[in-house]
């Protein structure tokens, strides 16, 4: 077996370090759960066992409760790997070991929960943590994947400088939402009840919590959140963010094959190419890509200069592109595409134009 990268060896050393000081003063462990999902035979429980201070809640405060926040002091964690964990999803119980980063990622198979929200409970020993889940319903066929930054929230990820400054810096209620974004949501999934909105993102897990109460704040829908650790891996020093969507809107087809997704990014980063491919492969799960445009001074702060950074590539698939600048534009031309209206050629081309 070939050993771990010296990065990620690094890391292991440098958190079991952290972890026996913080346990002399008096840190316990703390199950951090994420909001699962899954269909009538299955469901999909995240979640990560940190060290945390004594009395500190296990669950994120509701909006109204959290106080705004540095975004740097997300990133201050002690994760705990190899903690066994015990999972109560409705009829079924699991046994499950946390990973080297203190995650936490398991299929519990025959919970017999109806489709809907619903509750999971995420234990290691007497620390309990509860976790939201929705099961999406086997008659469902339209959902929505969305990226998150600088498709929802505007964070100018690619700009090293301030992505920076706005990650670890700025206050969480400083940011700003993507106009249009929350509502074209909400209005798409009225039209289908019980369809699922599933944001998919690149950023790091320890993200979430401010995510979720921004989320909260700005009126978007309740769906899971996807995100990666940004930490080395076995191989590699760091993680490649696309091969993670990549994997998982192939696993999203293979769990929800009834389902055509509304594909949502932005054209500052790899969503073009990403959701171009993913088409390509699986021409009978995409409803239609919607593509955020960033601003041309968005584009030279981004990348250097004022053109989309990603662009599709023109392989030979017919699935409609919507593009606009917000969620107004996109909603209209998304809902144009949905019922089959025709589309005036300056407002939509199609991928393999």
């Amino acid at each position: 077996m070939a050993k771990p990268h010296p990065a990620s060896r690094a890391e292991d050393a440098l958190n079991a370090v952290v972890a026996r000081r913080l346990r002399k003063r008096g840190w316990q462990l703390q199950v951090m759960p994420f909001t699962g999902y899954g269909g009538v035979g299955f469901a999909r429980i995240m979640a990560r066992v940190v060290l945390a201070r004594d009395g500190q809640p296990a669950t994120a405060p509701t909006a109204e409760e959290a106080k705004a926040r540095r975004g740097f002091k997300v990133f201050f964690s002690a994760p705990q790997p190899e903690v066994d964990v015990e999972i109560r999803c409705g009829a079924a119980t699991v046994q499950a070991r946390t990973d080297r980063g203190g995650y936490l990622d398991v299929d519990v198979r025959d919970h017999g929960f109806a489709p809907g929200w619903h509750t999971a409970t995420i234990g290691v020993g007497d620390v309990q943590a509860e976790a939201p889940v929705q099961i999406i319903s086997p008659d469902a066929t339209f959902g929505i994947v969305s990226d998150i930054d600088d498709t929802c929230l505007i964070t100018a990820l690619p700009r090293p400088m301030i992505a920076a400054w706005n990650t670890f810096v700025l206050e969480e209620t400083a940011r700003k939402v993507v106009p249009g974004m929350p509502a074209m949501f909400r209005s798409l999934l009225a039209g289908e009840p019980g369809a699922p909105i599933i944001y998919l993102s690149t950023g790091a897990w320890n993200t979430q919590p401010i995510l979720t109460r921004f989320f909260r704040r700005h009126g978007f829908p309740a769906g899971p959140m996807l995100l990666t650790d940004w930490g080395p891996t076995e191989d590699r020093a760091f993680r490649s963010g696309r091969a993670h969507k990549e994997s998982t809107l192939r696993r999203l087809a293979e769990e929800f094959p009834n389902i055509r997704w509304l594909l949502v990014g932005d054209d500052g980063q790899h969503d073009p190419v990403i959701y171009e491919d993913f088409a390509v492969e699986h021409p009978e799960h995409v409803a239609c890509i919607a593509i955020r445009q960033l601003t041309p001074t968005q584009q030279v702060l981004s990348h250097g200069h004022p053109l989309a950074r990603d662009e599709f590539r023109g392989r030979q698939v017919q699935v409609m592109v919507c593009e606009g600048p917000d969620g107004f534009t996109l909603h209209r031309l998304v809902r144009k595409v949905l019922a089959g209206n025709p589309i005036e050629p300056e407002e939509v081309k199609s991928a393999d134009a």
